[in-house]
């Protein structure tokens, strides 16, 4: 009987103290939850972001694929301008400056490589200090024909970079205003043709897919008197793009 006694106290007094302790236990909260709800949302709209700038990406690649195809997948390339030179016309002459006129053609045989035939004139006038013939300055122009490979390096919508190596022939006429004096006489190389060599770094600005702005540093090397000419100067012109590959 005294333990049955007990027994009614201990429970009386543990039904209370568990009671308080289940009811302080707290549940989870609507702030967690929401937050467990919103985080996969938060994950989907991350996801889709990507998504979206991806085949933004993408597009403006397609465009850009697709402009310069437009502009470089043309057969044929002709371009017509001119020249600016620093030409040494004798020996022991200082260098003149040459203007030329420049036209050319190139075939493409892909978007990058082509080949070029080029022909120039260029006319100056040689400073060739006083002389018994009393002429100073005659004037004197030569005139090239040349072909070889061109190279688009960069291929840009807007615009292009390429290299050009080019060899052929360069005629000389130095006696054309020398008043029946031999060039050399005055110090000039002596008429006649020789061998040109070309090499130069050609930068185009596109104006639309069939025509651009050309401009081009440029090396002349010529043989005049047995000699090699290394001749420095820039071209400059139009080009026009047609035909389809």
């Amino acid at each position: 009987m005294y333990s049955f006694r007990r027994l009614a106290i201990l429970l009386a007094f543990f039904l209370p103290a568990a009671h308080i302790v289940l009811a302080q236990d707290p549940a989870p909260s609507s702030s967690s939850t929401q937050q467990d709800q919103t985080q996969p949302s938060q994950s989907g709209d991350t996801q889709g972001q990507v998504s979206v700038q991806a085949r933004i990406r993408e597009r403006r690649e397609k465009r850009r694929a697709q402009a310069i195809r437009e502009t470089y997948s043309h057969l044929y390339e002709a371009y017509v301008g001119g020249d600016y030179l620093r030409f040494k016309p004798g020996p022991n002459l200082q260098r003149t400056t040459m203007y030329s006129w420049d036209f050319g053609f190139t075939r493409y045989y892909g978007e990058k490589l082509g080949v070029t035939i080029d022909g120039r004139g260029y006319y100056g006038t040689a400073f060739v200090g006083l002389n018994g013939a009393a002429i100073t300055r005659p004037a004197i122009s030569q005139y090239d024909a040349m072909g070889g490979p061109t190279y688009r390096i960069i291929l840009h919508p807007k615009y292009s970079i390429s290299a050009r190596a080019m060899g052929g022939v360069a005629i000389g006429n130095f006696s054309g205003d020398t008043n029946g004096f031999t060039p050399a006489s005055l110090g000039l190389y002596s008429d006649g043709a020789t061998y040109a060599i070309d090499g130069g770094i050609i930068g185009e600005a596109n104006v639309s897919p069939n025509l651009s702005l050309r401009l081009s540093g440029d090396y002349l090397g010529t043989g005049f008197g047995s000699q090699l000419q290394n001749n420095i100067g820039f071209t400059y012109g139009f080009v026009y793009r047609f035909g389809k590959q």
